[in-house]
């Protein structure tokens, strides 16, 4: 029982910092998870964000995964509750307010500084991740070519994906 409050607690703030999403916490929420609590490996916490990722869903799946490897279907409904309720309640709160100084000045400054922040704590995430995926030069190649795949050309993402998939089924990447 005492997991399920401390899932709560962790999840509960991260649903607060999670601006532009889930991903934007993944630093964080990696840290808890592995560093904070020990509930996991970096790398078990990586996979589980990877099957997020690649399977269909919203991006926060990688919360109820991580809640379902700690505590089974509990950890699940806690940790996906507790992500979403605290933001939501205070999304409720502020939206009238927001909305009725659509054009006030505090209210566009707010957002020009949330823009960058958000930005780069979703940078921060890729950066998290690469570092603990990327294990040796061949990981480090498929990360590079694939990056570049999805910066420098219009290929479909699930081709990519499917490319570095195929390398590490193949056993370029272990």
């Amino acid at each position: 029982m005492n997991t399920l409050w401390e899932l709560a607690s962790v999840y509960a703030q991260l649903s607060l910092l999670a601006f532009g999403g889930a991903n934007a916490v993944i630093p964080e929420m990696q840290r808890q998870v592995v560093d904070v609590h020990h509930w996991m490996s970096a790398h078990d916490f990586a996979a589980l964000y990877a099957l997020a990722q690649a399977a269909p869903g919203p991006n926060m799946m990688v919360v109820s995964l991580v809640g379902w490897r700690v505590a089974g279907f509990w950890g699940a409904l806690v940790t996906t509750g507790s992500v979403a309720l605290p933001s939501s309640v205070l999304t409720l709160l502020v939206s009238g307010v927001w909305f009725r100084f659509k054009d006030a000045p505090w209210r566009k400054a707010i957002q020009a500084g949330l823009l960058p922040v958000t930005a780069g704590l979703i940078m921060a995430s890729a950066a998290l991740l690469i570092q603990t995926t990327v294990v040796d030069l061949a990981a480090a190649a498929v990360a590079v070519v694939a990056g570049g795949l999805f910066f420098f050309t219009k290929l479909h993402p699930l081709l990519i994906l499917g490319g570095a998939a195929a390398a590490g089924a193949i056993g370029l990447v272990g």
